[in-house]
């Protein structure tokens, strides 16, 4: 059964950095695209970003261009959302997902098995 595990969440200063890690068990990753997802308080679901298969593609929330990069290692199973400059709106709960689809999408209805989320609060 597809196990998602999210990790590397925390409190962080604005204008700082976190590396959250997605590790998938169950079956190999090359399987699935990899979708990161967050929930802040009071707000809706947003996508924030999704890597393919291979990895040769990615897409990215507009709120977080060029400050966020995924990527994967399917070797270890594991897909990272590297976060750098951080700002007190990405204050949210991060999921990643997984989805059998060829296309990134930052759409989480499309998407089938869920992690259970790290926190990630961005405050002085």
């Amino acid at each position: 059964q597809l196990q998602l595990v999210e990790s590397g969440g925390g409190l962080v200063q604005p204008g700082g950095s976190l590396r959250l890690s997605c590790a998938v068990s169950g079956f190999t990753l090359d399987y699935y695209v990899i979708g990161w997802f967050r929930q802040a308080p009071g707000k809706e679901r947003e996508g924030v970003s999704c890597i393919s298969k291979s990895g040769s593609s990615t897409n990215y929330a507009d709120s977080v261009k060029g400050r966020f990069t995924i990527s994967r290692d399917n070797a270890k199973n594991t897909v990272f959302l590297q976060m750098n400059s951080l700002k007190p709106e990405d204050t949210a709960v991060y999921y990643c997902a997984a989805r059998r689809g060829f296309i990134c999408s930052l759409l989480g209805r499309q998407y089938d098995d869920w992690g259970q989320g790290t926190q990630v609060t961005v405050s002085s």
